[in-house]
């Protein structure tokens, strides 16, 4: 096939074009994971399986069983973006055409905007801790608010915003040095809270059963399977676009090996500890806290109060960048790549989280409740379709050049730059996983398998005519 398609300026720009270089190795890919599950929310979620009635074991059990199937989905996403060098929105070009990709872009986009704007707003409480501690008469910017939240409150959230803006700033290098050191020492903060809080309550005190009854049985493998289903929605946007992040590395081996080192083994080890902590907090403070900011709050030593929240701001500033900073920027320059580049793209989701007031948001748990589902219910076909394009349809063979041409000879033109067939599996697929999420009791928890099962199905139908090419990629094959 003729290569030579003229590069269209809509759809490239230096962000979206492929990484050359592909300098990451498996620690990187190790320390990406680390980031993105060591955080408030991943320290909650562990915890909060245990609620369900299962006991150490159970749950530990689901938590791996949970976690494989991540790293099964992750090690699928990841591998288109290994071998052409190409972030998320770009991959979905496959599947979707050169233009028809901004609708799955656009989705995730707006996904990460909305807990970007959450996950910052809990890191600020972190953070205003540590200026109350040393600033206590700061505590009378509490008394006074401006849309719904204190002035003081507005300092931390902005404190946080700037923060996470300068790093991101500094581009994909600064960042992956950010994951790179962040994860181990937010282990070794917790491996010292941890020991702290064992301590406090003595290890014989401490009680693996968290919830207020333990099931067995069929009881119990029910809510097993429901874990392991809840682990794998939980990391269900982050897995989506990994393209974004495996596009740097070396070799499909090495994304491999840090798949399996920072998600079932890494995954493990912090829930563990994330679990204990937890479980002190009953003897320590006589009733279960399942908050880390608010169990840092509550210790008496000023030293440990200190690195604790300090711990949760990297912690949470990590996740955010990651998971929710990244993945916007190269969705929103996808949509205009000569008018926004991947920063701009970062900003404009930055500015977006403020203009969602997410604390807002977040006091009001019935609202983000139907946001996120309705937008997260659109993950599962996301899922589905673009492994089947990839796997099944092209059989992992990519012409790069038709990923950035406009030429109708290119191979993802399909016609006017969209696979309508894509779009049709996408809309019915969305309508059967968010009809299981809010109108059938106890499907809610396998919208994503729901959703990504029936648009693998239903596309792969639509694209049964459909010949895989044979263009074989030369990872050396400049894009022009």
């Amino acid at each position: 096939m003729d290569k030579d398609f003229p590069v269209s300026p809509r759809l490239s720009n230096v962000d979206l074009a492929p990484d050359k270089e592909q300098k990451w190795g498996w620690y990187s890919i190790f320390a990406f994971w680390m980031s993105d599950i060591h955080s408030v929310g991943g320290y909650v979620f562990a915890a909060s399986l245990f609620a369900l009635g299962l006991n150490g074991i159970q749950v530990f059990i689901s938590l791996l069983v949970g976690i494989m199937i991540v790293m099964v989905f992750a090690n699928l996403m990841g591998r288109p973006g290994q071998q052409s060098g190409a972030p998320f929105p770009v991959v979905a070009r496959m599947a979707f055409g050169v233009f028809g990709a901004n609708v799955p872009a656009v989705i995730r986009g707006l996904i990460a905007v909305v807990w970007y704007g959450i996950q910052t707003f809990l890191a600020s409480s972190s953070f205003i801790i540590l200026l109350l501690y040393f600033f206590p008469s700061l505590a009378s910017l509490r008394e006074t608010s401006f849309i719904g939240l204190s002035y003081l409150g507005w300092i931390g959230f902005m404190s946080m915003w700037v923060l996470q803006a300068v790093v991101f700033m500094f581009g994909m290098d600064m960042i992956r040095k950010v994951i790179d050191w962040s994860g181990p020492a937010i282990y070794i903060a917790m491996f010292a809270l941890c020991c702290y809080m064992i301590n406090q309550a003595g290890w014989d005190n401490i009680q693996f059963s968290l919830g207020d009854k333990e099931l067995s049985g069929s009881d119990a493998i029910l809510q097993m399977v429901i874990a392991s289903a809840l682990v794998a929605g939980y990391f269900a946007g982050p897995t989506l676009n990994f393209s974004d992040f495996s596009r740097y590395c070396g070799s499909y081996k090495k994304l491999k090996l840090g798949n399996w080192l920072g998600l079932p083994l890494n995954f493990i080890v912090f829930s563990a500890f994330s679990v204990i902590i937890v479980s002190a907090s009953m003897p320590v403070f006589g009733e279960m806290i399942t908050d880390p900011v608010e169990t840092v709050r509550r210790l008496d030593s000023g030293l440990i109060t200190v690195l604790g929240a300090l711990t949760f701001i990297f912690a949470t500033v990590g996740i955010n960048i990651v998971a929710n900073f990244v993945a916007p920027a190269f969705d929103f320059s996808n949509v205009s790549p000569q008018k926004i580049n991947f920063k701009l793209g970062g900003f404009i989701a930055a500015i977006g989280s403020v203009v969602l007031t997410p604390w807002n948001l977040f006091n009001n748990p019935q609202v983000i409740h139907y946001t996120v589902d309705v937008l997260g219910a659109m993950i599962g076909p996301l899922y589905g379709i673009i492994i089947v394009d990839y796997y099944i349809i092209k059989r992992r063979q990519m012409d790069i050049p038709s990923l950035y041409t406009e030429s109708k000879q290119g191979l993802y033109w399909y016609k006017n730059g969209i696979n309508m067939k894509s779009i049709y599996a996408l809309v019915a697929s969305g309508l059967i996983a968010i009809v299981a999420t809010f109108m059938i009791p106890g499907l809610a928890n396998y919208a994503l398998f729901i959703g990504g099962g029936s648009a693998a199905v239903f596309y792969r139908y639509l694209m049964q005519t459909q010949i895989a090419t044979q263009t074989v990629y030369n990872p050396a094959t400049p894009v022009k």
